[in-house]
């Protein structure tokens, strides 16, 4: 039962992170559940997150959507970030972040529904002062990404929109490839302080490759709107069940 429930809620989280973020706020109460120390369960996660964005970012790639260079530019300043963020992460303890990871949501869902609908069609922001900008931004992004993986997907999604006018569907798959990249420094501090289960984490991964690879191919089908929708409903019970439970 397990091993079930570690693919089953993999694969949610995979579809989850992959159209938006926060799969992580399912995937990390799991493997609490099923015993392992925070800490654990925080380095664990990482080796789902780090597979299923492999996947994801072959899917967007399969249907035409390659956002190099950019996302090796944001993928390495997050690495950076990520570093500082993980050693911070061994040993700390509280709840406290999922407050604070509650209200940073809310805000997201405000910025998406006021989001001009024309986004996508106004000329991307990519000069060099744009392009500085978002590498000192992802950085501390990866900082963050690296403590505690839930929620990083709504920030880059956030900074994307913000600062290059990225339309929804390319910030997702520039997303993919930044998390990949920041996700093996994370992966490889907890694992180098002996925090992560490898097999709970290759049987989530399991899941969560799946969830990625279908829910890529299917996002770039059905467009900006969709995701749109799927954004705003999943940043919302997030930030229900963090605040209120």
């Amino acid at each position: 039962m397990e091993v079930f429930y570690l693919i089953l809620i993999g694969f949610i989280a995979g579809i989850i992170n992959t159209l938006a973020g926060g799969g992580s706020l399912l995937t990390l109460p799991l493997l609490i559940f099923l015993g392992l120390p925070p800490n654990v369960a925080n380095g664990t996660n990482r080796v789902a997150i780090f597979i299923q964005n492999i996947f994801g970012s072959a899917g967007y790639k399969s249907k035409g959507y390659n956002t190099f260079p950019f996302s090796i530019y944001f993928g390495i300043s997050a690495l950076l970030g990520a570093i500082i963020g993980a050693k911070l992460a061994i040993d700390i303890k509280g709840d406290l972040f999922n407050k604070i990871l509650a209200i940073v949501m809310l805000f997201v869902v405000i910025f998406i529904i006021k989001r001009p609908k024309d986004v996508g069609l106004i000329p991307e922001k990519l000069d060099k002062k744009n392009l500085w900008l978002s590498n000192i931004v992802f950085f501390f992004i990866g900082i963050y990404g690296g403590f505690i993986q839930a929620g990083t997907g709504f920030l880059i999604l956030l900074a994307l929109n913000s600062i290059h006018k990225f339309s929804l569907l390319k910030s997702n798959a520039t997303k993919t490839v930044v998390v990949l990249i920041y996700t093996l420094s994370a992966l490889i501090t907890f694992a180098y302080y002996g925090k992560v289960n490898w097999q709970y984490g290759l049987y989530l991964a399991l899941g969560g490759a799946t969830g990625a690879w279908f829910a890529s191919r299917w996002s770039v089908k059905k467009g900006d709107k969709v995701i749109r929708i799927f954004l705003i409903v999943v940043v919302l019970l997030m930030a229900i069940k963090l605040w209120f439970f």
